[in-house]
């Protein structure tokens, strides 16, 4: 249960942050897309800690995944720059996370 709760953070963080793009290009109805998907993503990302899912792993998933997703979602939906260098960066936070995940573990 932790873990799905930990992914629909995910998927409310990343849409939150998406929409704050398109409304500060001047679609100002979008702001309550960003407060209602930030509410919910704390919302859940604290359903998930209550389980007893360790913060430091809820957390660096939760951030890893955010900024993976929404620099793809980025160039997909803005067009924005997605270049080899920021692919490796994202990678390197990645295998990160997944080195404090087995780390827990032990």
């Amino acid at each position: 249960m932790s873990w799905l709760l930990l992914a629909g953070a995910i998927v409310c963080e990343v849409a939150a942050t998406l929409s704050l793009k398109v409304a500060s290009d001047g679609h100002r109805r979008w702001y309550l897309a960003v407060g209602t998907g930030y509410l919910l993503a704390f919302g859940l990302l604290a359903g998930a800690l209550g389980t007893g899912m360790a913060l430091g792993v809820a957390y660096g998933i939760w951030a890893a995944a955010g900024v993976a997703l929404t620099a793809m979602l980025s160039r997909v939906l803005f067009d924005e720059p997605l270049t080899r260098t920021m692919l490796l960066g994202i990678g390197l936070i990645m295998a990160g996370v997944l080195l404090i995940e087995l780390g827990a573990e032990l």
